[in-house]
């Protein structure tokens, strides 16, 4: 099958070799009783999951899921297994983007499968990472679905940290006298919000399943092992906070930021308001003295010119020296 990635035999925690036949593999570590396979694929079709559904009895509403993708994070427990999906983070800080892959993980009876959607391949990483810690391979598949879940939750407190830093940018951005009310900050602000809320649909409903591992209320995860995910429980409540704080922050800077764009927008008001009346002063006494009419008092002085014209320049300067008192200028 060239879906499967990598395929390894563990035995009392150390990798031995990769098995040819995958039936005679699982019988042979279960007689041997402290090994187990682990499978790793990347987005399988049915066709090419059907043999490992076939060979490891895996439950076909797991199986669905896992072909689908597009899973909400979560934990079943099946009859033989348990079905965990969760969702590896990439953060593009350059385009400022939220990127989710999938990583369904089953766990049974001395078998670990593993399918991959998306470009993380957090798997591999984290394979290459537990073949150096047979200490932690020793307790056998629940091990590997620890590791993973520790992987993952490490990538988003690491992810928390980077957004946290670009939300302080963006804080200083709207804040800033010269360009906080540019066009294009609200439209930057949306963005941001839209990649804290990706980060918060990946991040929060794994903590139900998170909770269960800690409390060791499912299969294959015992007293010894439950340490272990109580620690990830722990990570996990830190960047559920930091999300709660960036969602928040993030609705505070745009609420500013609208408040700015209003208090920008009135002191243009003011300011157009102001030279419409200055420019309507003179305009009026131009309107007055343009009359037709024979009998208008000062039309026949020779002062009647420029006392007019004195007038609207007394009036435009008097009305200027009272918005600029004001503030309207």
């Amino acid at each position: 099958m060239h879906v499967i990635v990598d395929c390894a035999v563990y035995e009392a925690g150390r990798r031995t070799r990769t098995p040819a036949d995958l039936s005679d593999a699982l019988a042979e570590v279960r007689a041997a009783g402290d090994a187990f396979v682990w499978v790793g694929l990347y987005e399988p079709t049915k066709e090419e999951f059907d043999h490992l559904t076939e060979e490891f009895a895996l439950h076909p509403l797991a199986v669905e899921d896992a072909l689908k993708a597009h899973q909400r994070p979560k934990l079943e427990v099946y009859h033989e297994s348990l079905f965990a999906v969760v969702k590896p983070l990439r953060y593009d800080d350059a385009a400022g983007s939220v990127t989710a892959s999938e990583l369904m993980v089953f766990v049974g009876n001395s078998y670990v499968v593993t399918v991959r959607h998306g470009e993380a391949n957090t798997a591999a990483a984290v394979r290459e990472l537990m073949e150096q810690r047979p200490e932690v391979l020793r307790h056998g598949p629940v091990a590997v679905l620890y590791a993973l879940c520790d992987a993952v939750v490490d990538e988003y407190l690491d992810i928390a940290g980077e957004l946290q830093l670009d939300l302080e940018e963006l804080e200083e951005k709207v804040f800033d006298p010269s360009g906080g009310g540019s066009s294009g900050t609200a439209a930057v602000i949306y963005a941001f919000k839209r990649q804290v809320l990706e980060f918060r649909r990946a991040t929060h409903p794994l903590s139900a399943p998170m909770e269960r591992l800690a409390a060791g209320a499912v299969p294959y995860v015992d007293r010894r092992t439950r340490p272990f995910f109580r620690d990830v429980a722990d990570h996990l409540s830190r960047v559920g906070d930091a999300c709660d704080a960036l969602d928040r922050l993030v609705s505070d800077i745009l609420a500013a930021h609208l408040t700015q764009v209003g208090v920008r927008q009135n002191d243009d008001m003011r300011k157009i308001s102001a030279w419409a009346a200055m420019a309507a002063v003179p305009t009026m006494i131009a309107g007055i003295y343009g009359m037709n009419f024979q009998h208008m008092p000062e039309l026949r002085q020779v002062w009647g010119y420029p006392a007019a014209i004195a007038l609207m320049a007394a009036s435009v300067l008097v009305l200027y020296r009272l918005f600029k008192r004001r503030g309207w200028l």
